[in-house]
């Protein structure tokens, strides 16, 4: 059986199609997977010993939030790669975007085994741990949220010939990408580095940087791939939809922002759950305008010092820099 090499669009199913890589057609997922590649790290390459000291000085309140993030994030983490492999993976038929795909799954693995590695690492007990929301109507809330559209993601066929199938992909990649990773997830990372501010979990928040680092190329590729869908497909430029896409981002802020004022009921020092939720605000504007929608809450950033992590839109120019932060063979 010969391989097709006429082109189509991002969008398909066919098992035999998309199977070669040059020409590229895709040069931004082509780009995205090698500064994935070069960003490649592992989490026992940081070395918690002093985070340990560091973490007996700490209040019950901070105990709980710093607990509150990695119940949340850690088995997120797998639920992401799921979505991946059955959600995104089966719909897309360009290599170059297959080969970022998988890099991708290998990291949502990393960053799993990294909150796995902070569990065992802490005085942490494991039920503890996870059951640091249950029972809070705002963490049902985002669970139901999540099954509505990524859960739908792992048990339906879609068929993405049709306009509805189209559709449909697009609503589950906004809910897992925009939402899941770049909202939700975000809210979570600041709480955790904000702790480095007051010299506290350093070594925590350089794994939590590394882990941000990748993040921003996922939503960059999640971006990407929802606009080139929107582009090759006319059938999905419609006025009526569009706001559906929003109005669906806008009610994921809504959850996040109870949420966040059960994670911190009392606060802790230097950071409150107003504070948090305006973060998710600017946060969601920057999401709003990278998918080319107007901003809804025209709120400053509180967090100027999580700026490295809000920039998703400036990483085009972020290939031409070497990162030096983790990149394989890089020069010092």
């Amino acid at each position: 059986m010969t391989v097709s090499t006429q082109p189509k669009g991002i969008l398909g199913s066919g098992l035999r199609d998309g199977l070669q890589l040059k020409p590229v057609r895709y040069q931004w997922a082509y780009d995205l997977y090698n500064q994935a590649v070069a960003n490649t790290w592992f989490p026992n390459e940081v070395q918690l010993v002093q985070d340990l000291t560091d973490f007996e000085k700490m209040t019950d309140e901070e105990k709980h939030a710093l607990k509150t993030v990695i119940s949340y994030l850690n088995p997120n983490e797998l639920l992401i790669n799921k979505s991946l492999a059955f959600g995104i993976y089966p719909y897309v038929n360009a290599a170059e975007a297959h080969c970022y795909l998988s890099k991708q799954m290998w990291e949502e693995a990393n960053h799993f085994m990294t909150f796995e590695y902070i569990i065992e690492t802490f005085p942490f007990n494991r039920e503890e741990i996870y059951a640091a929301g249950r029972g809070k109507q705002s963490l049902k809330d985002k669970s139901d949220f999540q099954l509505k559209y990524v859960g739908r993601m792992l048990n339906d066929k879609l068929d993405v010939t049709t306009t509805e199938g189209k559709k449909d992909f697009v609503r589950n990649l906004v809910a897992y990408n925009i939402v899941l990773e770049g909202i939700w997830f975000y809210s979570g990372f600041m709480v955790g580095m904000s702790f480095r501010r007051r010299n506290l979990l350093r070594n925590v928040g350089s794994l939590l940087d590394w882990i941000t680092r990748d993040e921003n190329l996922h939503l960059t590729f999640g971006i990407n791939l929802l606009l080139t869908i929107l582009e090759e497909n006319e059938d999905l430029q419609d006025p009526e939809f569009a706001e559906e896409i929003r109005g669906l981002i806008l009610k994921a802020v809504e959850l996040e922002e109870a949420y966040n004022k059960d994670m911190l009921p009392q606060g802790i020092l230097g950071l409150n759950a107003d504070y948090v939720n305006q973060y998710v605000k600017f946060m969601t504007d920057r999401r709003l305008e990278e998918l080319g929608f107007e901003k809804e809450y025209h709120v400053s950033n509180p967090a100027k010092w999580m700026a490295a992590a809000n920039d998703t839109l400036e990483l085009v120019n972020f290939f031409e820099s070497t990162n030096t932060s983790y990149e394989v063979n890089s020069v010092k």
